[in-house]
């Protein structure tokens, strides 16, 4: 730990989203709006649905930041407004650039519509710095199988974005951006790289951990602010299962409101302003 880290354990509180499913948010809460270059993270379930009762988020607007979407069991549909169109199940990501504008729906396969089944996954919102919040809109997805695995010695790590040990995943971001699925058996330690200076989150599924110091418990989040060069976690008693992440903070001014994130006031209301006017046009439904 360098002189100017430092850890806080937060709670990942309950709330409700979208047309009305349940997720688990460390913020933005009313004590914390962000951790730069970080915006939301919201685990959504793992929830079971039966026929008919499953939840998504139907089209609504977004500027001036980017979208990640991970599932972990069952699957989303994606269509935006740049006719992009695609399908994600466990293990597969989504990587969306907003930029000047787009307008996007995620709903629940149509499969798990019809029939139901289980639904667990994670929204996050990355910013983005404001020489590019209204960069031209872009799509990535990548499954599964296209993600850099590590499995060995009590280690389970998807590689979602950035590199470890020499594994890089193909996802291009914007600004650079860690982020891994790990899973470590009991009492294992490992040793995840992160850009030194760089802002880290620990958001734990279930289980526990121990790093820098502190014990990061299942519905909690580890910020660590100004990183070393890796973190250094060592799984509890049950394991633990985490999502890790990690950014450089832009150290920007943030002006937020709904599904808009720029650097003033007055780019807020230009982007309600676009968007009512038709500006990020509309989603073509295919028939």
């Amino acid at each position: 730990m360098t002189d100017t880290t430092r850890i806080a354990i937060v709670p990942a509180q309950e709330t409700v989203e979208g047309g009305g499913f349940r997720i688990r948010r460390p913020f933005p809460v009313p004590a914390l709006s962000y951790f730069d270059p970080f915006l939301l993270i919201d685990e959504m379930g793992p929830v079971q649905y039966g026929p008919g009762e499953a939840l998504g988020a139907p089209d609504h607007p977004h500027r001036g930041f980017e979208t990640v979407s991970y599932i972990i069991a069952g699957a989303m549909e994606h269509e935006d407004s740049f006719g992009h169109r695609g399908r994600i199940g466990p293990g597969d990501v989504q990587w969306m650039t907003a930029g000047a504008g787009v307008i996007h729906s995620e709903m629940p396969a149509k499969e798990i519509l019809a029939n139901g089944g289980t639904m667990h996954g994670f929204q996050i919102w990355v910013n983005l710095p404001q020489a590019l919040k209204l960069a031209q809109p872009r799509y990535q997805e990548y499954s599964h199988a296209q993600l850099p695995l590590i499995t060995e010695a009590g280690r389970w790590i998807r590689v979602i974005a950035g590199a470890v040990e020499g594994q890089r995943s193909p996802i291009e971001t914007t600004v650079p951006t860690t982020l891994l699925h790990v899973r470590l058996d009991a009492g294992i330690t490992t040793s995840l790289p992160v850009p030194r200076g760089a802002n880290a989150i620990v958001h734990a599924m279930t289980g526990s951990a121990q790093l820098l110091g502190e014990t990061v418990h299942a519905h909690q989040a580890a910020l660590i602010a100004q990183t070393p060069d890796a973190l250094v976690v060592t799984a509890g008693e049950t394991g633990i299962d985490a999502l890790v992440l990690a950014g450089m903070p832009l150290n920007e001014p943030v002006a937020r409101y709904g599904p808009f994130v720029m650097n003033t006031r007055e780019e807020i209301m230009q982007a309600f302003s676009d968007y009512q006017e038709g500006r990020f046009g509309a989603i073509a439904r295919l028939n």
